[in-house]
């Protein structure tokens, strides 16, 4: 019996382009259950993000259905913003009797800094407050360009500050207040646990980035290498929505102080962190820098990195083993946090 011939996927991998430098195939980079909805992506990339397209690209990001009853169900209230700000829309789901003692998640959604609202992630709010017993606060922010940097931060505060005044009514543990978000919001969450640390007023027990958006430089002066952030959320995208978000070309100069995480020197003091990230996503790079700086700090952090996933891959295809792992990693990161001292 004669040996079989294997070919080796990497030799297809790379491949020499006209210019002669290696091309790279992003599907083959790709989990081979993630590789049909990574096609489609690809297929459709939709409408390009500019101040001309913003306004219908807003429209074209479907609201889920909210979850049925006996699901926690939310409660909109409107809240005083900072000073000098507008009220706070925001979702309350799962408040209990007043003076009960029940972990809470300040939820930030994504959107790439300039779309989504509170509205997108009320389903997946509803199953956090469900699957573990808690309170969420989950905040329809300003976005930009509209509002650029730092009235989302400043919204998201507001949400915090005020979950932490009202925590007997609620039914809140204050030693149990946790932040989250996903991509845009993701990155808001680093923003506010970075803002609560430095105020001084409200603790944070932890901060729970999922592939969060850090680094204005990304798309710009750093450029994805290989397969990474050719599937979804592009270069282009994040550095219109960096640029929208701090009114000034993205990746040049200073921010403001405070605005872009991955920009900030100081990370001590932080609260224990969860970043989870895939392999090909565009803020690979930039997550795993984030974590390993935040290690150097001193600061509990665990990271998780999907191998052969792009952005957003476990809302795109929950069921695959990839996204089952990602998703169990951070929930058994969460339910630790959670965990009465």
């Amino acid at each position: 019996m004669g040996l079989k011939q294997v070919r080796d996927p990497s030799r297809d991998m790379a491949r020499p382009s006209p210019g002669g430098t290696a091309a790279i195939d992003p599907l083959l980079a790709v989990d081979p259950e993630l590789r049909e909805a990574a096609r489609q992506i690809m297929a459709e990339p939709g409408q390009p993000l500019t101040l001309a397209t913003i306004a219908q690209v807003r429209t074209l990001w479907p609201v889920p259905p909210a979850l049925e009853a006996p699901t926690p169900q939310p409660e909109t209230l409107r809240i005083p913003g900072g000073p000098g700000d507008p009220e706070v829309p925001l979702q309350v789901i799962g408040r209990t009797r007043a003076g009960a003692a029940r972990p809470a998640i300040v939820h930030m959604h994504g959107g790439g800094l300039v779309s989504g609202t509170a509205a997108h992630s009320t389903a997946f709010c509803q199953m956090l407050a469900a699957e573990f017993d808690c309170v969420v606060v989950n905040v329809d922010y300003r976005r930009a360009p509209e509002t650029p940097y730092p009235g989302p931060v400043e919204d998201n505060y507001a949400a915090l500050k005020w979950t932490h005044e009202n925590a007997d009514d609620l039914g809140i543990d204050r030693r149990r207040i946790a932040l989250m978000g996903e991509s845009a919001g993701g990155g808001l969450a680093a923003m506010l646990a970075l803002l609560a640390r430095d105020r001084g007023e409200i603790p944070v027990c932890f901060q729970l980035l999922i592939y969060p958006m850090l680094d204005d430089r990304t798309g710009r002066t750093h450029r994805p290498a290989g397969a990474i952030g050719q599937v979804g959320w592009s270069a282009e995208a994040n550095a219109f929505g960096w640029s929208a978000f701090l009114g000034g070309e993205a990746g040049r100069g200073a921010p403001p102080p405070g605005s872009v995480p991955a920009r900030v020197e100081d990370l001590t003091r932080l609260p224990a962190t969860f970043i989870g990230v895939g392999a090909v996503d565009l803020f690979v790079d930039e997550d795993m820098a984030y974590a390993r700086r935040l290690v150097q700090a001193g600061v509990a952090t665990e990271l998780h990195v999907a191998p052969g996933a792009f952005h957003a891959f476990d809302f795109v295809v929950p069921e695959a083993r990839v996204s089952r792992a990602f998703t169990a990693a951070w929930k058994a990161a969460l339910a630790h946090a959670f965990a009465p001292a």
